[in-house]
């Protein structure tokens, strides 16, 4: 049977932390162990581990294998360094002086290398959190920039509504005419429908031929209304024929006026008689 240190897991999801026991190899990793000599927390930046010295050095001179994990941490932790510096001692080659001297300027090193890296790792945080508040920062500058711009804006709008309402109100106000208002409608009264009688309707007919002769009197007023043409040089108008005859004729009648009433007369009775 063969004994190995290594980690069995603790914690719950995605937050898991280790414990460093002593146990069989055909065990299960959760499964029963025979002692435990430390943890290891690799959530942390450096990770945390916390182990004890003297029963890892007494678990590996009895012959225990550490799994890969473990023996880097026990490397870490220089736990394989003092092995071997005793493994030295034992064979004479250095004096437990010179070996634990060599131990502790080693251990001395590796503090100085694991507070180095802690300084560097909290020296990193410290920028990204001041970057970060720098941008932040910025941010809020530019935003403050905008609300006062928009500010202003409305200020000047108000500014100008403020203006333009003085300038109205000093302004005299035009007479708006009051709005007529529909008189209500009022139903036509329904005269009563007249009975046509004969005699009415020949009165109509009578009356439509009156008017119809009156528009042909007009017609015939209108036609001889128009003026007349001018006679060319040298002819005589129609009136002014007649009346030269009758000037001519007028001669000859004064002769014989007395004369043809008489005979006239006689002629009339006897065709009376006839």
């Amino acid at each position: 049977m063969s004994v190995k240190i290594r980690l069995t897991r603790q914690g719950k999801k995605k937050f898991a932390y280790y414990h460093i026991v002593i146990a069989d190899s055909r065990a299960p990793r959760a499964g029963r162990f025979t002692e435990k000599i430390g943890t290891y927390n690799p959530n942390t930046d450096p990770a945390t581990i916390d182990i004890s010295f003297d029963k890892a050095m007494e678990w590996l001179d009895k012959g225990a294998q550490p799994t890969e994990t473990v023996r880097a941490i026990l490397s870490y932790k220089g736990i394989l360094m003092k092995r071997h510096l005793l493994g030295g001692v034992k064979k004479g080659a250095l004096t437990e002086e010179e070996a634990n001297r060599r131990f502790d300027e080693w251990m001395k090193q590796k503090e100085s290398k694991i507070d180095e890296k802690r300084e560097r790792i909290s020296k990193e945080k410290e920028e990204y959190v001041r970057e970060h508040l720098e941008q932040e920062s910025k941010v809020k500058e530019v935003r403050a920039q905008e609300i006062l711009k928009k500010i202003s804006k409305l200020a000047e709008q108000e500014e100008a509504g403020a203006e333009g309402e003085q300038k109205e109100a000093e302004s005299p106000a035009p007479e708006t005419p009051a709005p007529e208002t529909p008189a209500p409608e009022t139903p036509a009264p329904e005269t009563p429908a007249q009975e046509v009688t004969p005699e009415a309707a020949d009165d109509k007919k009578a009356g439509k031929q009156e008017t119809g002769d009156e528009k042909n009197v007009q017609e015939q007023m209108t036609e001889a209304e128009k003026p007349l043409p001018k006679p060319a040089e040298g002819e005589k108008t129609e009136q002014e024929q007649p009346t030269a005859e009758k000037s001519e004729g007028q001669e000859v009648t004064s002769e014989s006026e007395g004369k043809e009433p008489a005979e006239n007369s006689e002629e009339h009775k006897e065709e009376k008689s006839e």
